[in-house]
């Protein structure tokens, strides 16, 4: 049963990690629920782990950013472009958990098996720089947060956040269990704190309705901010850690096990990123009843939120805002660390110590707050270099999972494959549009 904790191995192979109690139970209750002697919910709970730890990184610091400035300006027309963003990525995370299900091995792991060296390299590197920027987006997120709500100077902030995310990740050596805990509980708390938010605001449910599902192209300016929501959405960094948590979580034992398995880890997708798929409304909407209905359509920052929101809403929904914010930064910084681990041990074969990581990755934030450079527009910046980078880890992600050899009894279903490479075009085209414009090319039917 130990090799239920060899993910935890390869993110921080420095750190011992025994196999505790916690850990036992919830693969005893996962062998039990796959050979059927539990049902319902209770056969579900012991899966319920991976997804959210991922999901963490669908709503952190980034969608604030994008969400927020969407809202805004928009009002509730990009809310359709969140909700597109959100079954995006519900059906790409899904694949990945399921190819480490299938395959025993994360999605950076094959790519190193299959591809060369160079090709490797040069996978690893832009996966690097692309982790760099989300954990430039959380760190920011978090720092500003804890400025804004105790008036500690951001650089004080950014290393009160680089300790705090360091010690947490040092759960990891009790086994995988207390940490997916710690980190789903963090989910919950800022679910809670935009469910305040929305009895807060009092948005106009029938226009969340109706723009959920409605498509609205805009003008220019609103390409830029789809695509970093997109970015901000589906994330790089979670695709190629979502398999490697779990890809020795639970073993299969035979062909029947990866089945069942399979199934178990759908219904957790659909759990997980759908509550953060909430959550991303809930920003948006938020910013649209609060800010765009009250006409402060150019708030595009979070210091402007949190000072829009006191005279607007009272301070409560602003400290909440904050709250949530924090809450947002500290755990998509923990995941974000984790997937740093997993993308390098994957592509290169080796991984360097957890603090290590934690201060190279640090640096970046610490000299943009340094150098006063604006946090926000470095975040919604950070999105869209995020969104970018996607369609590497996408398009490896299709090629394996559709390949019988790899997957074998859960290979993809055509549909399943069909829909990727739809999304992975998507993704494609936003991209190309995004280049066209900022090289200053002009788009007639979305003019200002």
């Amino acid at each position: 049963m130990s090799n239920g904790l060899n993910i935890h191995q390869n993110v921080a192979p420095n750190v011992s990690i025994p196999l505790n109690l916690n850990t036992n139970k919830t693969v005893e209750a996962c062998r039990a629920a796959i050979a059927g002697k539990s049902k319902g919910i209770r056969a579900l709970l012991p899966f319920l782990g991976p997804a959210f730890v991922a999901s963490i990184a669908y709503m952190d610091p980034g969608n604030f950013a994008t969400n927020i400035s969407s809202g805004s300006e928009f009002g509730y027309n990009m809310l359709w472009v969140a909700v597109l963003a959100n079954m995006m990525a519900m059906l790409l995370q899904n694949m990945s958990a399921k190819l480490g299900i299938a395959t025993g091995k994360n999605l950076p792991e094959l790519c190193r098996a299959h591809f060369s060296r160079w090709t490797s390299l040069t996978m690893w590197g832009i996966s690097e720089l692309a982790a760099m920027a989300t954990d430039l987006a959380e760190f920011l997120g978090a720092s500003l947060a804890l400025n804004l709500l105790f008036g500690i100077p951001m650089l004080y902030a950014t290393i009160l956040t680089g300790l705090t995310t360091y010690f947490i990740l040092m759960l990891d050596r009790f086994g995988f269990r207390p940490l997916e805990k710690f980190i789903a509980g963090f989910s919950l708390l800022i679910g809670a704190c935009y469910l305040i938010e929305t009895f807060l605001s009092h948005p106009d449910f029938a226009q969340i309705a109706y723009h959920s599902v409605v498509p609205w192209l805009g003008n220019s300016d609103s390409i830029m901010l789809a695509v970093g929501v997109i970015g901000a959405t589906v994330m790089p960094h979670a695709i190629y850690l979502h398999s490697g948590l779990t890809q020795n979580r639970i073993v299969p034992r035979n062909d029947n096990d990866k089945i069942k398995l399979q199934k178990f880890n759908t219904k957790e997708v659909f759990i997980a990123l759908g509550f953060a798929g909430l959550i991303n409304l809930a920003m948006m909407y938020m910013a649209a009843a609060a800010f765009h209905t009250t006409g402060h359509s150019s708030v595009a920052d979070i210091q402007s939120a949190y000072k829009t929101l006191t005279p607007i809403l009272g301070t409560a929904a602003a400290s909440v805002f904050l709250i949530s914010l924090l809450f947002s930064g500290i755990s998509s910084s923990v995941v974000g660390t984790m997937a740093g681990q997993v993308i390098m041990q994957g592509f290169v074969g080796f991984s360097i110590p957890v603090w290590a990581r934690r201060i190279i990755t640090m640096l970046p934030t610490v000299v943009i707050v340094a150098l006063g450079v604006d946090p926000t527009m470095t975040l919604v910046i950070s999105q869209v270099v995020l969104s970018i980078v996607l369609p590497i880890p996408v398009i490896t992600l299709i090629y394996f999972t559709k390949r019988k050899d790899i997957m074998g009894v859960l290979v993809n279903k055509r549909w399943i494959t069909v829909s990727s490479i739809i999304c992975a075009i998507l993704i494609l085209f936003l991209n190309l549009l995004l280049i066209y414009q900022t090289l200053g090319g002009k788009i007639p039917l979305l003019s200002n």
